[in-house]
């Protein structure tokens, strides 16, 4: 299917991904508005893209629209205008899935906040984390959390806390995922598949010590932990 039937059903199916707010970035739809800012940013990003990206144009411009897509994630390039007036070219990526994902904190009868040691395609390497991942077509976020605590330590919650929604990267991503707080009894042997090599329960006092020294870096950990820690429940 070719690009702009792709942008076209996206528009249609999540059309508040495209509203415009006054003094914010607009996206551009006219046809002629969209050629002049695919024109104002140059060739320079069309060239560099011909050939590797899903939909590329003919020579002589930047692919505009749905420029790659698969079931977990979609790429668009928007053509905008800036709030001083400039016209130009704007990527971010959303979920495939219009759903939210999850980030649960297990914390177990014993005041322990359970991490997972996950391996990371993206940096190629080990991370200290809680269970997370992204929303499956036409889950709630906590269905997801509750999906997603099973898959990756084999647990069940006794009881679930809300802690709000994040957007992890405002100048990237387009979608946003919900925190939570899960109370477990126990959690079965790490899931292998997903690249877990350990599960571990620590106390809170160390876990914020991994978090000062930098041992865990990965930032839905960092958020889920800060928003429990604000609402009581960690000491």
């Amino acid at each position: 299917m070719c690009e702009d039937l792709l942008y076209s059903r996206l528009r249609a199916d999540r059309p508040e991904l495209f509203g415009n707010v006054p003094g914010g970035i607009d996206i551009l739809l006219d046809p002629a508005e969209v050629e002049e800012a695919r024109r104002a940013v140059g060739d320079e990003a069309g060239d560099a893209a011909r050939g590797a990206v899903q939909g590329a144009p003919e020579a002589g411009g930047t692919p505009v629209g749905v420029v790659y897509a698969d079931r977990f994630v979609t790429l668009v390039r928007d053509a905008v205008r800036f709030p001083g007036g400039a016209l130009g070219l704007y990527v971010r990526m959303l979920s495939t899935a219009a759903s939210p994902g999850a980030v649960v904190l297990p914390l177990t009868a014993t005041g322990g906040i359970v991490l997972v040691e996950h391996y990371r395609h993206a940096t190629r390497s080990w991370h200290w984390e809680v269970p997370r991942g992204m929303g499956a077509p036409g889950a709630t976020g906590a269905e997801s959390a509750a999906r997603e605590l099973a898959e990756e330590i084999g647990a069940e919650a006794t009881e679930w806390i809300p802690l709000g929604r994040l957007h992890p990267d405002s100048g990237l991503l387009g979608d946003h995922v919900e925190l939570f707080a899960a109370r477990i009894d126990g959690f079965g042997p790490p899931e292998t598949s997903e690249g877990i090599r350990r599960i571990v329960p620590r106390p809170w006092p160390e876990v914020s010590e991994m978090v000062a020294g930098g041992e865990i870096t990965c930032g839905f950990t960092i958020a889920v932990l800060t928003r429990a820690l604000l609402n009581g429940l960690l000491t």
